[in-house]
């Protein structure tokens, strides 16, 4: 019986050369079990969700509401980490450069991972390279609210307003760069209008001035305002996304003005781990927050404050980064906004 050829490799491969390839192979395929074991006993301790904004926010809210509710699905705690500044970019970095194993994850804003990119020369994480998108989880949407003094009713007559007084009417905003801030931008570029921008460090010293009577109108979370609206300390003019929210229905949107068709800010929230995360644990992620974002309960708090449960898949979520980066960088550049 004839024996087949020996195989001795590709021409010119020395025994030496094989012997690390097969090495190679051989460390490869350990770490790929080793992945797989800690995936399948994941989580076997706490895991932490950092938020890049203040407590008591309404970032912060929801971020709270998700984690008790995740934590009783996975049967860990997940522990809610605050980590603020920089538009939200200190967090972010922060889950950038953690472990890739499941225990650190980014509850992230649309403005941390759309806006940062085109405000800040430095900014040290890609969002696009330096994260594995799971979920978005929460929309919602900026609402412009007036001091009771500014004698207008609807966006109309805001706009009437300022045109007649030219930088007399000031908005209040959580800090340069901020959806608060851009919210207001877009507002003056497409109504054609000039009003002074007055920026903080957060939303909440914003508030305190604005409720003060210290700045003429603000564009914040809807949430943070519907209960001064409903007292009527404030007076809502207009919602920036594109649909009336369930906690004020009597509140048009702004686009619904005549001339403002084309505005629009709706925000996202959504969850992510740090490049190179397993799949086995993210796509476990995926589900588990699903289901947890889909308990009755939690979608009617969520409600009551203005804020609607979204959930997108890992493709949909990486998408809609893409997609409002590059609207994010127009508007930035249009509004001239230079930040270190």
């Amino acid at each position: 019986m004839q024996l087949p050829p020996a195989d001795h490799g590709a021409p010119g491969e020395t025994e030496p050369t094989r012997r690390l390839l097969l090495l190679a192979g051989a460390s490869i395929g350990l770490a790929a079990m080793v992945g797989s074991a800690h995936a399948a006993g994941y989580p076997d301790k706490p895991i932490r969700l950092v938020v890049p904004f203040p407590a008591g926010g309404a970032t912060d809210l929801m971020a709270r509401s998700l984690g008790q509710k995740l934590g009783e699905r996975l049967g860990q705690p997940v522990v809610i980490d605050n980590r603020a500044g920089a538009g939200g970019g200190i967090g972010a970095e922060v889950v950038a450069g953690a472990a890739p194993d499941g225990y650190t994850l980014l509850f992230a804003t649309m403005g941390s991972l759309t806006i940062n990119p085109s405000l800040y020369k430095n900014l040290r994480y890609d969002p696009l390279k330096n994260f594995e998108p799971i979920t978005l989880t929460h929309s919602t949407s900026n609402l412009l609210v007036v001091n009771p003094a500014v004698p207008a009713r609807s966006v109309a007559e805001l706009i009437a307003l300022a045109r007649k007084s030219p930088g007399e009417l000031s908005f209040a905003s959580a800090g340069n760069g901020t959806t608060s801030h851009l919210s207001g931008e877009l507002f003056k570029s497409l109504a054609q209008v000039d009003m002074t921008h007055v920026p903080y460090k957060g939303s909440a010293p914003a508030m305190t001035d604005f409720l003060g009577g210290r700045t003429s109108m603000m564009f914040d979370t809807a949430s943070n305002f519907v209960d001064h609206v409903k007292s009527g300390r404030l007076r809502a003019l207009g919602l920036t996304g594109r649909k009336r929210s369930p906690a004020m229905p009597h509140v048009p949107t702004i686009s619904e003005t005549p001339g403002m068709g084309d505005y629009e800010v709706s925000l996202w929230l959504g969850v992510l781990a740090p490049a190179g995360t397993p799949k086995e644990i993210t796509a476990r992620l995926y589900r588990e927050i699903g289901a947890a974002m889909s308990a009755p309960d939690l979608v009617r708090q969520m409600a009551d404050a203005g804020i609607e449960v979204r959930l997108g898949s890992p493709q949909e979520f990486a998408a809609l980064i893409r997609s409002d980066t590059a609207k994010w960088a127009a508007v930035v550049k249009r509004a001239d906004i230079k930040l270190d």
